[in-house]
């Protein structure tokens, strides 16, 4: 290997030739700051901000600066300072500078930096500002062009993570500005809500759709019955919006919670997690044995249903019909619950907390629902909870740990996996080995769909029925499988998709983590770790033992994909326009 030596800020450095200032810094324990840049994804220089000297006539953005022998760099002068100063009162000249009522305050690279280098709300270059409408049309993000520094990371991430690229620059110079095509809104473009761009924004650009204040109003209404569901992937990350550190798992801390805010009562979606895998699994077993279309694939994940009706819809029939677990849960609050209860599911308003921006657009499809009635109500972000638990002035960290209510509230080790790309795969993967073979599974850990390859491939022999797996986490990842399945490069039995890098515990929906936490710690590894380390410690680990499980099929649905169940928990899908 051919190696490069140079110093920075005095310090000798020796790396392989390709590699960049600010990689070469990095590896010499030297912070340069960055906004715009986001490893492997976007490396463009655009922001100015890691500007060093490198013996150039003009300071060099060190983000795409590539090293050269003997290089002398210098990354702390005055005039990179005054350079770095000037960057950030240019950005600031044309941005909202709102940041009191911004949720982004406080978790917010801009404002960070602003802090970091000295700059205050005097600005040279005051002047004209560039008008934008706000895009809130969309039922789960909220585009605020004001606020944008355009760093181009939602851009990157949108069309090469994602692959779907409904946002890029338009216009030039100071009128530059980050658009869908023809000036639409995200609600008409072909955008499939996974909320991937709030995630690498830097500011508050980009963010959820804030329902904060229906749940408060519906809590404080005295004829509404309010019951609360959340995720498997929420559980591991709400406590890093309360300075627990990041995979620690508050599933008790967080059922407590719930209950001090007033929800009448606290379910868990891991109850429904598990129903999802009692239809889907036999869904599954039933398309192998009788000739249904294959490969089956998951339909839990909202943007990546989203994206197959839109960019895929040939592959629409080989959706499996069951409703995500959420969509399921409100199913059976309002109709077996109610019924138990004696409650008039007119009354009762169900609320998901969800680590997904997508679950607010898959609630108001108009498919997912009984009677009139929607299966879910509302749905709220990991964020959004942690915000209104702090509204509410509860000390969660201090928080005794609490127990889910009954009858849909008890889950196994299979449904708290969910959260983690592969854990879909592997909970049905449980029950379909006992329902085909009718022998025990001994071991339930199926690592050959763990961990964060792009895609994970198994075969798996259940008495002579050979099975083919696939698992595939974001919609770009997935787009490059079914081409191959499209092809006919591949062949498959079941194919797991999640929407979003690393699966639910990525989701849009999670707590902000910065650029710079990325490098240090991969969340996508400690959250999974945090629902794995659960499911290990679970006494019960496949859907079908779940006794909660075995109740509802006896007392209300039969049996898996009965006539009542196809009615309650399956639905159907609609091929989109991508462009209208």
């Amino acid at each position: 290997m051919n190696m490069i030596n140079l110093t920075i800020d005095g310090i000798p450095v020796s790396v392989p030739a390709g590699t960049t200032v600010l990689e070469a810094a990095k590896a010499a324990g030297i912070r340069i700051p960055t906004l715009c840049y986001l490893s492997g994804i976007n490396e463009i220089g655009a922001c100015r901000m890691c500007v060093v000297d490198t013996g150039a006539r003009a300071l060099s953005a060190a983000c795409v600066m590539p090293v050269s022998e003997g290089m002398k760099v210098k990354t702390n002068t005055p005039a990179i300072r005054e350079a770095r100063r000037i960057n950030l009162e240019l950005m600031l000249s044309n941005h909202d500078k709102k940041c009191l009522s911004c949720v982004r305050s406080t978790n917010c690279e801009l404002q960070a930096l602003c802090h970091e280098y000295g700059v205050g709300d005097e600005n040279r270059y005051e002047g004209a500002v560039t008008p934008h409408d706000i895009d809130e049309v969309s039922p789960s993000i909220v585009r605020n062009n004001l606020k944008c520094v355009l760093c181009r990371r939602c851009v990157a991430v949108c069309n090469n993570i994602q692959n779907v690229g409904v946002i890029g620059p338009v216009k030039r110079g100071f009128n530059t500005s980050i658009e869908c095509a023809w000036g639409e809104s995200l609600a008409e473009a072909p955008c499939i809500n996974c909320g991937q761009c709030i995630a690498v924004c830097p500011t508050g650009a980009l963010t959820e759709k804030d329902d904060t204040a229906r749940v408060f109003e519906a809590l404080s209404a005295p004829d509404k019955y309010v019951v609360v569901q959340p995720a498997p992937a929420v559980r591991a990350a709400l406590g890093e919006e309360f300075g627990l550190p990041m995979g620690t798992s508050v599933t008790g801390k967080m059922a407590c919670a719930l209950r001090r805010m007033g929800f009448d009562k606290v379910f868990d979606t891991d109850f429904a997690a598990d129903l999802t895998i009692m239809e889907e699994a036999n869904e599954l077993v039933d398309r192998v044995t009788n000739g249904g279309v294959l490969p089956m694939i998951t339909s839990c994940s909202p943007g990546w249903i989203k994206y197959c009706e839109t960019y895929y819809p040939d592959f629409i029939p080989n959706l499996s019909t069951c409703k995500s677990p959420h969509e399921m849960e409100g199913a059976m609050i309002k109709t077996y619950f109610a019924e138990k209860e004696g409650i008039d599911p007119q009354n009762i308003v169900v609320v998901s907390v969800m680590p997904c921006t997508a679950k607010k657009f898959e609630c108001q499809r108009p498919e997912l629902g009984h009677e009139g009635l929607r299966d879910v109500d509302i749905v709220i972000t990991t964020r959004e909870l942690a915000r209104m638990i702090k509204q509410c002035g509860i000390d969660f960290a201090n928080l005794p740990d609490e127990d889910f209510d009954k009858l849909l509230g008890e889950s196994t080790g299979a449904g708290v996996i969910f959260g983690a790309t592969g854990g879909v795969m592997e909970a049905a993967l449980r029950t379909a080995y006992e329902v085909v073979t009718g022998e025990t599974l001994e071991d339930v850990n199926f690592q050959q769909v763990r961990g964060l390859v792009g895609v994970k491939e198994a075969t798996l022999n259940l008495k002579g029925l050979e099975v083919n797996v696939a698992v595939a986490h974001s919609t770009g990842i997935a787009s490059y499988l079914l081409d191959q399945v499209r092809e006919g490069k591949k062949n498959y039995t079941f194919i797991e998709v999640m929407g979003c890098p690393g699966g639910c515990v990525n989701g849009g929906g999670q707590p902000i983590v910065s650029p710079e936490q990325r490098e240090k710690t991969d969340p996508r590894v400690l959250r999974a770790k945090a629902l794995y380390d659960e499911d290990a410690g679970k006494a019960i680990r496949k859907s079908h033992e779940n006794p909660e499980i075995k109740r509802i099929y006896a007392e209300f649905l039969g049996k898996p994909n009965s006539h009542k169940a196809h009615e309650l928990l399956h639905t159907s899908y609609t091929q989109r326009e991508q462009y209208k």
